[in-house]
């Protein structure tokens, strides 16, 4: 999806479970003078399924993408910004400004959460003639958080043959531990980069710690943090005026 006819490009790359458009509000405000894209990851909204979900082949599937576009400032939340980060690593070129969205170059172990929300998912049996209400009630015992319970929703879309997730659930499931991981040793021989990035983070997230800072400012040296107060994880969706200024201001080359 592409909004904007002029300016500055900005691609968006969104997190687990979620899919290009839920950066729509913000890519519309940024359309009146950017050129935005909003990019599906594999296996997830409208992209092609895959066998895996290892970041470096996403990240050059990406710069496939991008390198008929020219530089772009690229914005990645959660899995996406792993997906960014590795990207801005490998193509600088590419990568004209980067925007790290409540994640570090790091391998986070708990992934029960995310597995008990894929077990959910798959358990959900809808007849055709069921309605999205329906499949809210199925899952509001697994996932009580209405609005996580919301944003998985998203996905969940009626075909001629019945409901179906756009999300590739086995895949994921079965790829949780390298997407909550860190290729440290593929990226090892790799430079750092040298372009401008800004690393935001929730203040009520555990996404990014102090323990992160080191190897964030190894790989970026360039790194400017803000800390986002009354966000968690989703600090764009949580905190979206706050975020969008901090964005604007990045984006015009603002040191704030």
């Amino acid at each position: 999806m592409s909004l904007g006819s002029s300016g500055a490009q900005v691609v968006f790359c969104h997190g687990l479970f979620g899919q290009g458009r839920n950066w729509t509000q913000h890519a519309r405000d940024l359309a009146t003078d950017h050129r935005v894209v909003l990019v599906d990851m594999p296996n997830h909204g409208s992209s092609p399924w895959t066998d895996n979900m290892d970041y470096m082949a996403i990240a050059e599937q990406l710069a496939a993408t991008l390198r008929s576009k020219g530089p772009s400032v690229v914005v990645g939340h959660s899995m996406g910004a792993k997906v960014a980060m590795i990207l801005a690593l490998r193509f600088p070129e590419l990568v004209e400004r980067l925007c790290v969205v409540d994640m570090s170059p790091a391998t986070y172990r708990d992934d029960s959460s995310f597995r008990a929300h894929i077990d959910a998912m798959m358990a959900i049996d809808l007849p055709h003639e069921a309605s999205r209400a329906d499949a809210d009630t199925l899952l509001r015992a697994a996932v009580p958080d209405d609005p996580v319970r919301s944003f998985l929703l998203q996905s969940l879309r009626r075909t001629p043959h019945g409901w179906r997730w756009q999300l590739n659930l086995e895949v994921l499931r079965d790829e949780l531990p390298a997407i909550m991981g860190w290729p440290t040793e593929a990226i090892a021989g790799l430079r750092s980069y040298a372009g401008p990035v800004l690393w935001v983070a929730g203040k009520n997230s555990n996404y990014v710690t102090e323990e992160h800072q080191v190897a964030m400012q190894t790989l970026f040296p360039a790194v400017r943090t803000v800390v986002i107060p009354g966000a968690g994880h989703w600090v764009h969706a949580e905190q979206p005026l706050a975020f969008r200024d901090h964005l604007r201001a990045f984006l015009a080359g603002s040191p704030e």
